[in-house]
């Protein structure tokens, strides 16, 4: 097969991932072979290519690794004692590759928060790839109303929105805003109108504006002309931030009202933090199967979608550097030719 592979993680610009022909795995009991359909771009990505958390995380633990966690495709080989699955079904896999299935986190459908778990394109090969080895516990029937390729951001950007949305408790009529409309907010924003809440999106970017004025924000402020913290002072009863920056977490907090929830899907580092207003700051990774499978029945019913830029998978680089540089509408999928 043919497969994006990186053998050592160094810069963007000296093209440290090769497209390249690799033996096709084949599964193993449990496991399934996927023909990837798509495969979504996740900034994560860009980190684990350039080297960013091989000293303390230890990622990419394999080398040469094959990138990518957000998976659609068909189901090509079933490995012994896989049931639920036939070949040609459509499936996906998201970052969750593996969990123990025994600690008090998967015991508790908390399995996102495995301290064993494995992840897809990291620990163990991706979807920047024609093929790509599946856990079958934690692989997903996609809808066959879906198109795959376009599906495949609900696998990081959706469960992740999901999960964060999941943790405020938003109402008819309540004030949230989502700073950082890329890959994440565009998809956390549409969860958040599912709600009825009103949604304020603050992005720098003009094309992370357009769309979310296209699905369904109530306002949208211009963070490349005002300060959004200034503008939105003390009027948001929750915010969601997908941004890693800590002025916008500043900006986020700002904007918060007493008594409010921050929830953020990227790390952050709070400079400020009066007790005395008693706002409360969540974090959130991914979520769990439970939430995948309602973010798929929520997309098939049509009441979410994503909004990509298609590229074949042999341009893994060109996506990457599209997405470094600020330039995707929201976000990034490769895709082979999957009938």
């Amino acid at each position: 097969m043919l497969a994006n592979e990186v053998d050592t993680p160094r810069p963007l610009t000296e093209h440290p991932m090769q497209w390249r022909e690799t033996p096709t795995p084949q599964p193993a009991a449990g496991q399934l072979l996927i023909e990837v359909a798509g495969c979504g771009v996740c900034r994560s990505n860009l980190h684990l290519i350039e080297g960013d958390w091989v000293e303390g995380g230890g990622v990419p633990a394999i080398s040469p690794i094959i990138p990518g966690h957000e998976v659609t495709g068909r189901v090509a080989v079933l490995g012994e004692g896989v049931s639920g699955f036939s070949v040609g079904d459509p499936v996906g896999v998201q970052p969750l590759w593996w969990t123990c299935e025994e600690c008090e986190f998967c015991l508790s459908d908390r399995e996102n928060l495995c301290h064993r778990r494995l992840i897809t394109g990291e620990h163990v090969n991706g979807g920047f790839a024609e093929f790509m080895l599946s856990n079958a516990a934690h692989t997903y029937h996609v809808p066959e109303q879906l198109d795959l390729a376009a599906a495949a951001p609900l696998f990081c950007p959706g469960i992740t929105g999901y999960g964060a949305v999941k943790k405020l408790d938003l109402q008819p009529g309540r004030r949230v805003g989502v700073f950082g409309l890329g890959g994440v907010g565009h998809l956390a924003m549409q969860f958040a109108v599912l709600s009825g809440a009103q949604v304020i999106a603050v992005a720098r970017s003009a094309e992370h504006r357009a769309v979310a004025l296209e699905l369904g924000a109530a306002e949208v402020i211009d963070a490349s002309q005002v300060d959004p913290g200034e503008v939105l002072e003390d009027s948001l009863d929750a915010a969601l931030t997908f941004a890693p920056s800590d002025d916008v977490t500043a900006q986020a907090l700002r904007a918060l009202k007493w008594g409010g929830t921050m929830v953020s899907g990227v790390p952050v580092t709070v400079q400020d933090f009066p007790f005395n207003r008693e706002q409360v700051i969540k974090a959130s990774i991914l979520g769990s199967r439970r939430d995948m499978n309602e973010v798929l029945r929520l997309a098939a019913e049509g009441k979410i979608r994503t909004v990509v830029d298609l590229f074949p998978m042999s341009q893994a680089e060109r996506a990457l550097e599209l997405l470094a540089a600020g330039k995707l509408r929201s976000r990034a999928v490769l895709q082979n030719t999957v009938d």
